[in-house]
């Protein structure tokens, strides 16, 4: 056996890697980047030829990844938790037709939203799915899942949803690598490809096997050697934690929980364990990182007093967990915090100095002078720090592409200017549907498309605009070239872009402004390179 010193999202890939996957697609999102920029700056994923591009969004991911396993190779795809709300439809069906060689849905969930616009839990999706979830506790299980998930993936023909967050996914631990590795799969055919057609009448059958592999999927959880009980001689609690929160309660308890625990890492929940720790424990505490999935499960409609947890208000209800708020929810001592040196200030973040987002937000506040009525529908990525001062920008940001559908509904209603702002990989990933609306309409609204040449937010990736295709893209889609502009977020050119700004907004009818400069973080890293 060999050591490395991994992240999580590493881990995971290397597992991935030692089990012979032949394919990742993802779309960038934190906390779950890693996993793919492990894939491509590994040398033996490049010996192997094993396919490691990012995928236009997260839904074209999910459908590739699919296709791969459906060609008999073990695939895995990635995202962050709201990215599985976009591959939503077709991970959902996927459940339907089930999967071929092995498949991993890996979703990266961002309890406490460090950076991102809610704090869900992809546990749901699973259980909506009727899929089964791993959830790995620490580094060495998340290589070691990866193997197994893909033999669990293939011995049920259905994907895996493998569930990681933000503790575990970006902290570092030493990880024992298998010395055997495995093989590529060879390419072949489903046994019966006719289920990957869902039609209604397939589709019917299809779900029928997927009810009937419920029973299966629930006594596999059963026997699986991450999910364990660890008997207690304190009968008065018993303790239910999954995935990371395990770590918790052992730090919380140094080490000796006086409590039976039950560790969950892999979903349906099994019920022996739960069965054993109702009939011996008066009141149950479940401690789970994300949202109250198991807790409310356990609690039902009538809201059993018996469990504890977030529902209950001894855990919080948002926000990540740590072994403080365990303590504090068993009433162990726990040390005094210091306060916050006055030496220290809260610093919101902000864009780099020279983010041609700069420029390109000062001639905007200054066009906007001249409509009062004017509101600006902003989206995800670096340049949402317009909402903040001294930019104080942009009115809304909902999700990825909402700028574009909001202001050509706005409009609808009346609005005028409305103006959309959005990132270049935004625009691609989920914005090109909302502009076709706009275009065959004709609707009076600007859309701003802020080109920076790479997905920034979350560190460099490639953009499928890059390259000046996002011309080209417009034109396709629809946009009249004479209200197709582009100009250069420089100080030098401000007075011009202000111009071209209040034309465009007075302009009554759908208009397309790009705003191009390379961004100033992956200019330096071509620089050092060079």
């Amino acid at each position: 056996m060999s050591m490395q010193l991994l992240l999580g999202d590493e881990a995971f890939a290397q597992g991935a890697l030692d089990a012979g996957v032949s394919g990742c697609y993802a779309y960038p999102g934190t906390p779950s980047t890693e996993i793919m920029e492990y894939f491509q700056s590994s040398p033996e994923a490049a010996r192997r030829n094993m396919h490691r591009s990012w995928s236009s969004n997260e839904k074209v991911a999910m459908e590739e990844a699919l296709g791969m396993s459906y060609a008999g190779k073990r695939s895995v795809v990635c995202m962050k938790h709201v990215g599985l709300n976009v591959a939503a439809d077709a991970f959902v069906n996927s459940a339907i037709t089930g999967s071929h060689g092995g498949l991993i849905v890996a979703a990266a969930d961002d309890p406490s939203m460090h950076s991102s616009q809610n704090e869900q839990d992809s546990r749901f999706y699973a259980w909506f799915a009727m899929l089964p979830c791993l959830e790995p506790s620490n580094q060495q299980e998340a290589y070691n899942m990866a193997a197994y998930a893909f033999e669990l993936s293939e011995k049920h023909s259905i994907p895996v949803l493998y569930r990681l967050t933000t503790r575990l996914s970006h902290s570092r631990a030493n990880v024992c690598l298998n010395a055997e590795k495995q093989p590529e799969k060879a390419l072949s055919e489903p046994e019966n490809a006719r289920r990957f057609i869902l039609l209604p009448g397939i589709a019917k059958q299809n779900y029928e096997r997927l009810c009937q592999k419920q029973a299966e999927l629930a006594a596999a959880s059963e026997a699986s050697p991450f999910n364990r009980y660890v008997d207690g001689s304190d009968k008065s609690f018993g303790i239910i934690c999954s995935g990371l929160a395990y770590n918790y309660v052992q730090e919380a308890f140094a080490g000796q929980c006086p409590y039976p625990v039950l560790k969950i890492c892999q979903y349906p929940l099994p019920q022996a364990g739960l069965q054993k720790l109702f009939k011996h424990c008066e009141q149950i505490m479940v401690i789970e990182e994300g949202m109250p999935f198991i807790e409310q499960q356990l609690r039902g409609p009538m809201a059993n007093p018996r469990i504890r947890g977030r529902l209950s208000g001894d855990l919080p209800r948002a926000g990540e967990l740590n072994p403080r708020l365990v303590s504090l929810a068993f009433k162990l001592p726990v040390p005094e915090v210091a306060p916050a040196s006055k030496l220290l200030r809260m610093r919101p973040p902000r864009l780099c100095d020279g983010c041609p987002h700069i420029d390109t937000y000062k001639a905007l506040k200054e066009a906007c002078q001249q409509f009062p009525q004017a509101k600006v529908f902003g989206d995800i990525g670096c340049y949402t720090l317009g909402a903040l001062p001294p930019y104080n920008a942009i009115s809304t940001c909902l999700d990825m592409g909402a700028s574009i559908s909001m202001a050509k509904g706005a409009a609808d209603a009346g609005l005028h200017p409305a103006i959309a702002v959005i990132g270049d990989s935004t625009f691609t990933h989920s914005g090109m549907t909302g502009l076709l609306d706009a275009a065959r309409q004709d609707s009076p609204i600007t859309v701003i498309i802020v080109d920076n040449d790479t997905t920034a937010m979350t560190g460099g990736q490639e953009s499928m605009g890059c390259d000046g295709k996002l011309d080209d893209i417009c034109k396709g889609i629809g946009v009249d070239p004479a209200h197709l502009k582009v100009i250069t977020p420089l100080p030098k050119n401000h007075s011009d872009n202000v111009r071209i700004l209040k034309d465009e907004f007075a302009h009554a009818g759908l208009s397309v402004i790009i705003a191009r400069r390379e961004c100033v973080q992956t200019l330096r890293k071509k620089n050092k390179r060079s």
